[in-house]
């Protein structure tokens, strides 16, 4: 169950991403591809939904899986993101079907 938070916030973003409208989601999409960001300082930001060591353990080795890809893996990764959005949003548009999205 906890791992599932942190399998949330890695399939979050592949769903919902560009113009999300929510800020913090888009910024943990950031902080997780960016290799500026370390280990510990991506913790920091997501603290409030990693409370436990497990939870905190699993968010560390999410953002090593991410700190040991090439710079054009991560970007590879951040198109890849926008293109599957975009494609989503536009095959709803016609359909009439939309889509909610959240964010606290």
């Amino acid at each position: 169950m906890k791992l599932l938070r942190v399998l949330v916030l890695v399939a979050l973003p592949l769903y919902c991403f560009a113009g999300s409208g929510c800020l913090l989601l888009e910024q943990a999409v950031n902080k997780t591809i960016s290799p500026e960001v370390s280990i510990s300082e991506y913790q920091n930001f997501l603290q409030d939904f990693a409370q436990t060591p497990e939870e905190k353990e699993a968010l560390a080795e999410l953002k090593q899986c991410y700190l040991n890809q090439s710079n054009e893996t991560l970007h590879n990764f951040a198109q890849m993101m926008v293109i599957t959005v975009s494609s989503d949003v536009l095959s709803n548009h016609g359909a009439g079907t939309s889509r909610l999205y959240v964010c606290h």
